[in-house]
């Protein structure tokens, strides 16, 4: 497939949609229209100064910044003049290093919110956003970002924490990873007509993966409809702002830095928020602990991260020995050596499965949550009974979905698993698996596969072989009401439950109203 826009192959890529390397990078032809930029932070409250960095090959651009929402609010229009300045393929851990162009203080009126920031030229456009984050509570409930996530899969410069071009052979993923850079095509804006993730390919044929073949060829982001403002949370505050449902905004990042905010008794969390460092954890629990309640409509709670001082660069050693030793050190929260197992925050953890509507992982099922018990609070006005299947038709099970371990008596799930610091009360699940499974050369997966299982089994159990594998690959996702200290966490243990509001599916936005808007028990 022929690459689109300013996306380049790596140095060894094989020019498959799926097992290949592209990425977005600003190109060093000087001749060539360009432009592109990012802010010297993520979040910024009411008299911060919000720094602009760019580079540019027209020496002037156009910028408007506006505030995301069913009609985006345009706050700042101008023109600025901006030099052209070099980026080296280390940008991704080390940050652009572009020259300042801009400075502007954020004023008193502006609502908190993901703010947009679109740079014009003759011939090229690009996006960046940063959050102003709330400084007092003016909305009912707050809306946590799970930035951990939208900085491990940004992928602008060519590295993120999964592929990469560092390293001697410039084939490795970076266990590093810099904010000083700008978002990846797809993460601010949702591509026009791009698609979500889970898919179901025919049984017996090699397992396709239509979002990346979508990514490759329109030049968009491989990780587009894995993270970022645009694939979850986006989608989920307008049909909050459609509901007259108003919603502050905090990030992971601020959370990590300064805990939770005062005045507020109810948080969301939607789509993929993967990556934690230990400090997010602890103010979250003892938020909770103290009488809070999370509303989590999210999946894959999995990786330990760090984050410096400035708040600026994630390090997570997912691959190798990581320097850092201790039980803080940055690696998969249910291995042993760290001591501190997922659920013990959410409930759930991503360890159970975490695949479901991908590649040959369950991705025959049913694509919701089936219902063991109809009486929960959060299903009131729907309908549902026993043996339901809640958001089928939208598929709002998948693409990574969090579970528990667990038995059934008399027909009903019970949690087993003694990390939990409370009860969990399991209302609906379905089943997950981290292996893709085959029956012949002709429909094994290239890109799951049995890899991840192995890595699930090797990290928890120590070792590979067919119990641990068996152990490691089979799981579910669950919805589940989690009690811990004087307050609660509903979790709807899936990524994708946002698609569910996308298409209006109504019982899903029934339970999301119960969750978000009504009294919990």
């Amino acid at each position: 497939m022929t690459l689109q826009g300013f996306f380049v192959a790596g140095p060894h890529d094989d020019g498959d949609a799926v097992t290949g390397h592209h990425y977005e990078m600003a190109s060093q032809d000087r001749t060539r229209p360009q432009v592109w930029a990012y802010t010297n932070a993520l979040s910024y409250v009411a008299g911060d100064e919000v720094v602009l960095h760019a580079t540019s090959t027209a020496g002037e651009v156009r910028v408007r910044v506006s505030r995301d929402g069913l009609v985006p609010d345009l706050v700042l229009d101008r023109m600025m003049p901006v030099d052209f300045a070099e980026t080296t393929n280390e940008c991704s851990v080390t940050g652009c290093g572009w020259p300042e162009v801009l400075r502007f203080v954020v004023p008193e009126g502006w609502k908190s919110g993901v703010y947009t920031v679109a740079l014009t030229v003759a011939g090229h456009q690009s996006e960046h956003m940063f959050v102003v984050r709330a400084g007092q509570q003016k909305a009912r409930v707050l809306m946590l970002l799970a930035t951990g996530t939208w900085c491990a899969y940004n992928d602008w410069g060519g590295s993120n924490h999964y592929q990469g071009i560092i390293g001697p052979r410039q084939t490795d993923a970076a266990h590093e990873v810099s904010l000083l850079r700008p978002w990846a095509r797809g993460f601010v804006r949702w591509p026009e007509g791009a698609r979500r993730i889970p898919h179901a390919s025919p049984l017996l044929t090699r397992p396709r993966y239509p979002h990346m073949e979508y990514a490759r060829a329109r030049g968009v982001s491989k990780k587009y409809a894995s993270s970022g403002w645009a694939a979850f949370e986006k989608p989920f505050a307008l049909w909050c702002e459609g509901q007259g449902i108003e919603l502050d905004y905090w990030t992971q990042h601020d959370l990590h830095a300064r805990g939770m905010p005062e005045g507020y008794d109810r948080v969301v969390i939607v789509g993929h928020d993967e990556y934690w460092t230990w400090e997010m954890r602890d103010h979250l629990e003892a938020w909770v602990d103290a009488g809070g309640q999370v509303a989590r409509f999210a999946g894959n709670f999995y990786w330990q991260t760090r984050l410096s001082d400035d708040l600026l660069t994630q390090t997570c050693w997912k691959v190798g020995p990581d320097p850092v030793s201790g039980a803080r050190r940055s690696t998969y929260w249910d291995a042993p050596e760290v001591g501190r197992p997922a659920v013990a925050t959410m409930g759930l953890t991503g360890s159970m499965g975490v695949y479901a509507g991908w590649s040959r992982c369950a991705a025959h099922g049913s694509g919701g949550f089936a219902i063991y018990r109809p009486g929960h609070w959060s299903l009131r006005d729907t309908g549902l009974g026993y043996g339901d299947v809640l958001g089928a038709s939208a598929r709002i099970f998948g693409y990574e979905v969090d579970g528990v371990e667990l038995g059934l008596r008399h027909g009903l799930p019970f949690a087993d698993d003694p990390a939990l610091k409370g009860s969990l009360e399991i209302v609906g699940m379905s089943p997950a698996t981290t292996l893709s499974h085959h029956t012949s050369a002709a429909d094994r997966d290239l890109f799951i596969g049995h890899l991840d299982a192995e890595d699930t089994a090797r990290m928890i159990y120590g070792v590979v072989n067919e119990e641990t594998m068996g152990r490691a690959s089979r799981g579910n996702g669950c919805m589940a009401e989690y009690r811990r200290g004087k307050g609660a966490v509903f979790n709807a243990g899936s990524c994708e439950w946002v698609n569910g509001l996308i298409m209006g599916e109504p019982t899903v936005e029934r339970v999301t109203r119960n969750v978000i808007l009504g009294v919990w028990g």
